[in-house]
């Protein structure tokens, strides 16, 4: 079972390149972070994320073309299922996934359209911060220094010079 927190959906531009995303934070974290800045997100709690619960999202929030999973949650069975299920039913929506680990297995870039990989390092920063750990495939295509623009401060949180 995947559970998610319900109040913290939220549809983003700025998390995929290009994308007008649907959000869902995933709780169960494995990671352990450092300076991780939702550390809740590791106890067991939320709502169940089911398929049925994926359509009300999906129709609830018109004209989203990338479906993110915030985490993977301590089930990979569900987590898989339920992206699969996206793919599926909405054919023009991508998959996505962020993952608190350095590695995932093939099966991830398989299923999910992009992947995030990497714990969160304080000191290195976000995918913004061209000293990032992390990085964002498209594909099992790096394509993290599309967050690199140039004119950023990268020394903080990314603010114009």
């Amino acid at each position: 079972m995947l559970k998610y927190i319900p109040s913290l959906t939220d549809t983003v531009i700025e998390e995929i390149p290009d994308r007008v995303t649907l959000a869902v934070e995933v709780t169960n974290c494995r990671g352990n972070c450092p300076g991780c800045h939702s550390p809740f997100l590791r106890q067991d709690i939320g709502e169940e994320l089911t398929e049925a619960r994926i359509d009300a999202l999906v129709a609830d929030n018109y004209g989203i073309n990338c479906f993110l999973f915030l985490g993977e949650g301590n089930d990979t069975d569900a987590l898989f299922r339920l992206a699969r299920h996206i793919k599926r039913a909405y054919p023009g929506v991508e998959t996505a996934v962020f993952s608190g680990r350095d590695r995932v297995e093939d099966s991830f870039y398989e299923i999910f359209d992009y992947v995030k990989t990497g714990p969160y390092i304080e000191a290195r920063g976000p995918l913004n911060n061209p000293n990032t750990n992390q990085r964002l495939y498209y594909h099992r295509n790096d394509i993290t220094q599309r967050f690199w623009r140039r004119g950023l401060d990268h020394s903080d949180t990314g603010k114009l010079k």
